[in-house]
């Protein structure tokens, strides 16, 4: 068999199972699994699968910058941030991330809500500047210009002096068994800093995020303690979420 047809087959079984075993995978094609894990890290650097311990997950479409995410499920966004806005309670102090999703957040923030929100995201922040009862607080560091948020040293250091109510998320990935994970090693732990400075944290994961992988853990999901998503997504998605407690709210 040529090395292209295996790895469509591999593809096939990616997709029609949301997972390839490597072990399996060599068994059936009758390949050393040498051969398989050379095969998946290939599709990986192709971007079309996302390798783990044992085999490999879907990638997450969500890996590009912010500029072209803002393309991706405009619909999906803006009713996740519509449903996410109306989980802030009157006098939280609310973490948000940054991404195209939050955005949508930003703007479906109802005009009476007080309360006060901390964020690295410069686009958050803008968005929420004529918002007359929303106080806003900016963390500082370097601009991580993939994803329009600051990062670093610095930025770890202020979101340790904060303890917030809830924190809204935003990662390139969701998935049962992977947790919350996105694409750059910095930006997971920022995020991670976030998470374990907030009473909760929702993750705002519109479908093409859910069931994928992406390079970097930022939490198990554990630790997650809601999902907002949109009410389209099939039950058997979302059912290892509630399994384990997660709320899921649906858009």
């Amino acid at each position: 068999m040529l090395t292209s047809q295996r790895k469509l087959i591999l593809l096939d079984m990616l997709k029609q199972d949301g997972k390839v075993i490597a072990t399996a995978a060599a068994a059936a094609l009758d390949v050393s699994e040498d051969t398989i894990r050379r095969d998946l890290r290939e599709l990986a650097r192709e971007g079309l699968l996302q390798r783990v311990h044992g085999g490999a997950l879907p990638a997450s479409p969500a890996m590009g910058d912010f500029a072209a995410r803002q393309h991706i499920a405009i619909d999906d966004k803006s009713a996740i941030g519509r449903a996410a806005a109306h989980l802030i309670q009157p006098g939280q102090v609310v973490f948000i991330d940054g991404g195209t999703t939050s955005a949508q957040l930003v703007q479906h923030m109802p005009q009476d809500l007080h309360a006060t929100v901390i964020t690295h995201s410069p686009s958050v922040a803008v968005g929420l500047s004529t918002h007359p009862g929303i106080d806003v607080i900016m963390l500082g560091g370097r601009l991580f210009k993939h994803s329009v948020v600051n990062m670093g040293a610095a930025t770890v250091e202020a979101i340790r002096q904060v303890r917030a109510d809830i924190y809204f998320m935003g990662v390139c990935s969701v998935h049962p068994q992977a947790g919350l994970s996105t694409g750059d090693y910095e930006e997971a732990c920022v995020k991670r800093a976030l998470s374990a400075a907030a009473g909760e944290t929702i993750v705002l994961a519109s479908p093409e995020k859910l069931a994928t992988a992406s390079p970097y853990q930022v939490i198990p999901l554990e630790e997650l303690s809601g999902l907002v998503t949109v009410a389209s997504v099939p039950d058997e998605l979302l059912e290892p979420y509630q399994q384990r407690g997660i709320a899921v709210h649906l858009a």
